[in-house]
């Protein structure tokens, strides 16, 4: 076997490689489409309320930001 056939069927091979990745790349996106996700928002109501008092600190310290913004 020459260089000639290693390098060609060493391409072959990544080539080979490339299809099949793409193809698992493929699936992985219809596995994770939009529409089997919640929003981001829909995130951010359930942590809310899963921690009041959490919620509450955040709350006023950007009360607390937004008093300091317009005081100066």
């Amino acid at each position: 076997m020459g260089m000639k056939d290693k390098y060609q069927d060493k391409a072959e091979q990544m080539k080979q490689q490339a299809k099949k990745k793409m193809g698992d790349a493929k699936e992985g996106t219809r596995e994770r489409s939009p529409q089997h996700q919640p929003s981001q928002n829909q995130r951010s109501q359930s942590q809310r309320s899963q921690n009041p008092r959490e919620d509450e600190r955040l709350q006023q310290e950007a009360q607390e930001r937004f008093d300091q913004d317009y005081d100066a």
